[in-house]
C-alpha cells in the first residue's frame, strides 16, 4: 500500500495555500499526501497583540505537538513564525524558495495623505515626510507586528499605531470599515492569494522579519524516508541567506516580542546583510550592515548580532523585558 503524507497546517488560507503548495511539489515527485488541518493558539486568540502574547511559536506549536503525536507526517509554516529552537525530535525538512521579503501598506483608496505624512510621491520614498519635529498627527496606522510598529514609530514617531490581529481576509476587512489610514502587511502572503488590492505600496525602508517570505516544512527526526524525500525540494540559496537571518534572531534571544529585523542576499558570490533591533518606542535603532564571501558566512548572523549587543541592543533588549520601552 502506497504510504500518503499527511501535511499538518493551519486552516488560514495563506497556510493552506502553503501546504497545498508543498503538496504540488510532492506530487511532482509521486509522493501522495493529505492536507490535515489543525487551530493553533494564534488563530484562537485574534485580540491581543502578538507581541503581548509572548509565547514562541503561537503559530506553530500545535503543529509541533501532531507531529510528534504521529497524527501528521510533515507540518508547513511561514519561516518566519518558526522558533529558532525548534522543539525536542523535530527538524528543518526544505525551506522553499523565497517569495517577496517585503512589507507593504495598503491605504484607504483615495488617500491623499501619503505625500505630505509619508514622503512618498511619484512611486518614490523621500528620506523623511514633510511634518515639523514633535507636530502631532492624526495618521494611524495598524499592524500587530512589534517590529513594524517599532521601525514605523522610527520614521514617523507623530502618528498612532492600532492592533490589527486575524487572517489576511478579515484585517483587510477590518482596515475597510476603520478609520485608520493604512495598515502593514507582508506582500508575500497577500500575492500568494491574490488579494494585494492597487491601493498599496513597498515599503523600501522597513526592514524584514528574519526568514520573511519563506516558507518551511518541519518533519521529526527520525523520519529518514521523508527526510530524503524533501532535500529534493530545499533552496539552497533561500536556506543559506534565512540561516544567517535566523542565527542573528538566535544570537540575540529574539522572538516575536522583540523589534529585530534582518535581511541576507547573496550577490555576486557575496552575502549582503543587514540586521537591527529598535526599541518599541522608535526612539531608539541599532543596525549592522556586512558583505561577506558566500563561502565564509558560517558565523555571519551571530558576528552581527554581537556587534548589534555592543552598540547597545543588549540595553533595548533589557528594557524590552523589564517592560518598558
Amino acid at each position: 500500500m502506497k504510504h500518503i503524507v499527511k501535511i499538518g497546517t493551519r486552516e488560514s488560507a495563506l497556510a493552506v495555500w502553503q501546504a497545498t503548495k508543498v503538496q504540488t511539489l510532492l506530487a511532482e515527485r509521486d509522493v501522495a499526501s493529505t492536507l490535515v488541518y489543525i487551530k493553533s493558539e494564534g488563530d484562537i486568540n485574534l485580540t491581543v497583540p502578538l507581541y503581548e502574547i509572548g509565547v514562541q511559536g503561537i503559530f506553530t506549536k500545535a503543529l509541533d505537538i501532531a507531529l510528534l503525536q504521529k497524527n501528521i507526517d510533515v507540518a508547513v509554516h511561514s519561516y518566519k513564525d518558526v522558533p529558532t529552537q525548534m522543539a525536542t525530535g523535530i527538524v528543518k525538512a526544505a525551506v522553499l524558495q523565497r517569495d517577496s521579503y517585503k512589507d507593504i501598506l495598503i491605504y484607504k483608496s483615495g488617500n491623499t495623505l501619503l505625500e505630505e505624512e509619508l514622503g512618498f510621491a511619484d512611486g518614490k520614498w523621500t528620506d523623511k515626510n514633510n511634518n515639523a519635529p514633535g507636530e502631532i498627527s492624526s495618521f494611524t496606522v495598524a499592524t500587530s507586528s512589534i517590529r513594524r510598529k517599532a521601525q514605523w514609530l522610527h520614521r514617523y514617531p507623530h502618528h498612532t499605531i492600532d492592533n490589527l490581529r486575524g487572517n489576511i481576509n478579515s484585517r483587510l476587512r477590518k482596515l475597510e470599515e476603520s478609520k485608520w489610514q493604512g495598515a502593514i502587511f507582508a506582500a508575500a502572503g497577500l500575492d500568494r492569494i491574490n488579494l494585494r488590492p492597487s491601493a498599496s505600496i513597498e515599503l523600501d525602508w522597513m526592514l524584514p522579519a528574519p526568514a520573511q517570505g519563506t516558507v518551511v516544512s518541519v518533519c521529526r527526526a527520525e523520519d529518514q524516508w521523508l527526510r530524503a524525500i524533501f532535500a529534493s525540494l530545499n533552496d539552497a540559496h533561500t536556506d543559506i541567506c534565512t540561516g544567517a537571518e535566523r542565527s542573528f534572531l538566535r544570537a540575540l534571544s529574539g522572538g516575536c516580542s522583540t523589534p529585530i529585523s534582518a535581511l541576507a542576499q547573496i550577490n555576486n558570490g557575496l552575502l549582503h546583510f543587514r540586521g537591527s533591533i529598535t526599541s518599541v518606542d522608535g526612539k531608539e535603532k541599532i543596525e549592522t550592515e556586512r558583505k561577506v564571501d558566500v563561502n565564509k558566512i558560517e558565523d555571519t548572523g551571530k558576528e552581527a548580532a554581537l556587534e548589534i549587543l555592543a552598540k547597545g541592543g543588549d540595553k533595548i533588549i533589557e528594557s524590552i523585558r523589564n517592560g518598558g520601552k
